[in-house]
């Protein structure tokens, strides 16, 4: 009777939020960066709601304390863990080949893991810019060494990748010409471009599912103003400190009604990954305060990211640097490495 009563509190809880997620059970899916903040909760609904949830993360040591943390508040919840970097292509590879020869079907895919603002250009073994890595070319070559299980999915499988109210500043542009911000830097130019990348990505790969017939649905979403980590590790990155940085950002944070945490930030990217009257292309985000905070709806795209010839020119530039291979584009070429 205990547990029914705390189901039912969550159940309300959830109802008050303003969206619910679906029975989830059966579903596979795999969440990126999941061991804080975002990630975690939207691994933790989906596993409260029946799926069987693979935490992609990159410290082992995380992902073990957030599978205790996840079957404390969920008993009997199908999770597990496997090492991923995003920012490393060589781990993307592994990390895919791993799942694919498993041979399990991939329901959801939600690319999450990201880092923000960090202050001086920091480069991947890979030569590649970090922002851009993390929060775009990683999981752009991850979505694409998971296709044929996303296809695989009865229902078909669906991507759902990140944004954020940062791709609405004046100052977030997309620059092919220099995408690796290796004349100008700045840390929130460098995020802001890469959550760019990200959506414009999410749209391209559905305009290319419905003209290759792949079955894959490819969404988008974005937590608001939410209250992460996120913050302050970009700003901490290389400092051999614990202090928390002070910013733009975490002074917004401290306004009342222009900040929600991680279990409502997480809604929206719970809807874009399982809302079954979810389409191709669809973005999700808060429904307050100028997408700040509040229950999921459907969030206003940002004019930069609707531009179809400029997300096929990102596509193929992100194709040359990762060498991803996608349905239908023959063998795959040799990465680009250190390249704009």
């Amino acid at each position: 009777m205990t547990d029914q009563r705390s189901q039912k509190r969550q159940d309300d809880h959830r109802t008050r939020q303003g969206w619910s997620v679906p029975d989830c059970t059966g579903r596979t899916a795999v969440v990126t960066g999941a061991t804080s903040g975002v990630g975690f909760e939207v691994a933790k609904q989906l596993a409260r709601a029946g799926a069987r949830v693979v935490l992609a993360v990159r410290n082992a040591d995380k992902g073990r304390a957030s599978l205790d943390a996840i079957r404390a508040e969920v008993p009997g919840a199908a999770v597990g863990q496997e090492r991923l970097d995003v920012a490393s292509l060589a781990s993307v590879r592994d990390f895919t080949h791993r799942l694919s020869a498993a041979g399990t079907p991939v329901d959801i895919l939600v690319n999450n893991a990201g880092i923000m603002d960090v202050p001086r250009r920091e480069l991947t073994p890979d030569g590649f810019e970090l922002q851009l890595a993390t929060n775009f070319l990683g999981h752009f070559a991850l979505a694409a060494g998971l296709v044929d299980a996303l296809r695989a999915s009865p229902g078909g499988g669906r991507v759902v990748n990140l944004g954020s109210l940062a791709v609405n500043f004046p100052t977030t542009r997309l620059d092919l010409s220099d995408l690796q911000l290796q004349r100008r830097y700045s840390g929130m130019r460098a995020y802001g471009q890469s959550k760019l990348a990200a959506l414009l990505f999410a749209f391209e790969l559905g305009r290319r599912s419905e003209r290759g017939s792949w079955g894959v649905t490819s969404t988008a979403a974005h937590p608001g103003s939410c209250t992460t980590n996120l913050q302050v590790t970009g700003k901490r990155f290389g400092k051999d400190t614990t202090k928390r940085p002070v910013n733009a950002t975490t002074l917004v944070m401290r306004v009342p009604g222009l900040h929600q945490g991680a279990d409502q930030g997480a809604l929206p990217v719970l809807r874009a990954a399982t809302d079954p009257g979810a389409r191709q292309g669809d973005y999700f985000g808060p429904s307050r305060n100028f997408e700040a905070v509040g229950a999921p709806g459907r969030a206003r795209v940002p004019r930069a990211a609707r531009d179809p010839r400029r997300a096929a020119d990102l596509w193929e530039r992100a194709v040359e640097l990762t060498g991803a291979r996608w349905p239908g584009a023959g063998a795959p070429r040799e990465a680009a490495h250190r390249s704009n």
